[in-house]
């Protein structure tokens, strides 16, 4: 018999990705189309479904090849009924998204957040190598989380588990977050969190730094510490300080075995890892800390699409 496909789909504020995936995670195609955002979303799924179709057409294939979509969509959503309650960058809030993908697809569909399935990705085929106790963060626009316990992804009582981003970090005087706390997280370690604070930063610091020639970005921060600007130095620890902070927190309940860091952030690579490495060492509990290995993400843009396969070879295939 022909081998089925899994589909995995990544839905994101500007980008859906979307994937045909083997049962063993194996990538076979993956495209991307734009998330059009016009008219509260109406035309997200209809394109995503348009799109699939289109896809199977150019590869000579019909429906009957696929045997399920696998969905990560931004925000808490709740994974029985497929509904997403509320998008930060997207202009949805209670929409039934499982529903309104499997009518325009007749396929069935699994939803989950898209952090979460990230962090699925990574297990599965990724830095995570089968770890079946693992923490994903991504450093991206904002910082996501997903927290995988015994080989399960843990998603809380309403669907708001590994929410990493929001652990508060500076509970005084910290800046505003799109969550609508002040002091998240989000607002240091997120892209957006380091070039707030090397503005913040270059705006008051008299310091010679080649990050005064330029619009900064957190690339920007990252390549001028591995030049040694002492400016640049002080935000990468700062930034350091507090993800190595909040990850060993997160790792005293949990004792995972990897910490996956992935997103944009992510790319600045060793420094970034040895850096939050030693604050992780001085605030974890020595045997969590012994048990854990930090490694960045290595399916980049990809995890999300293998780990919405991964939902749904295992809602589908069994």
């Amino acid at each position: 018999m022909a081998e089925k496909w899994l589909v995995g789909v990544d839905l994101g504020g500007t980008t859906v990705k979307i994937a045909f995936v083997t049962s063993d995670g194996e990538l076979i195609h993956k495209w991307e189309i734009d998330t059009n955002n016009s008219e509260d979303g109406k035309y997200i799924v209809p394109d995503i479904a348009k799109s699939i179709e289109r896809k199977l057409e150019e590869w000579g294939q019909t429906k009957d090849k696929l045997i399920g979509i696998g969905m990560g969509a931004p925000g808490p959503v709740n994974t029985e009924t497929g509904v997403i309650y509320q998008t930060v960058n997207l202009p949805w809030k209670n929409y039934p998204l499982k529903e309104r993908l499997e009518s325009e697809t007749s396929l069935p569909v699994v939803v989950d957040n898209d952090a979460n399935i990230a962090a699925i990705g990574e297990m599965w085929k990724g830095a995570g190598n089968g770890a079946k106790n693992l923490v994903c963060v991504t450093l991206g626009t904002g910082v996501g989380g997903g927290i995988i316990a015994n080989g399960q992804i843990i998603r809380g009582t309403n669907g708001a588990g590994g929410e990493i981003g929001h652990i508060t970090s500076v509970p005084e005087g910290g800046a505003p977050c799109n969550c609508g706390k002040t002091g998240c997280l989000e607002t240091i370690a997120s892209a957006t969190g380091i070039v707030r604070i090397a503005k913040e930063k270059l705006a008051k610091d008299e310091k010679k730094s080649v990050l005064h020639l330029r619009t900064v970005t957190a690339k920007d921060v990252f390549d001028a510490a591995r030049e040694n600007d002492e400016l640049a130095l002080e935000i990468v620890d700062y930034v350091t300080f507090h993800l190595g902070l909040a990850l060993a927190n997160v790792a005293n309940a949990l004792n995972p075995e990897k910490i996956v860091i992935g997103g944009g952030v992510s790319k600045a690579g060793d420094i970034l890892v040895e850096r939050v490495r030693r604050y992780f060492d001085r605030f974890a509990f020595p045997r969590v800390a012994e048990g854990a290995t930090i490694a960045i993400a290595t399916l980049g843009n990809d995890a999300g699409v293998i780990g919405g396969a991964w939902l749904a070879k295992t809602a589908f295939l069994q």
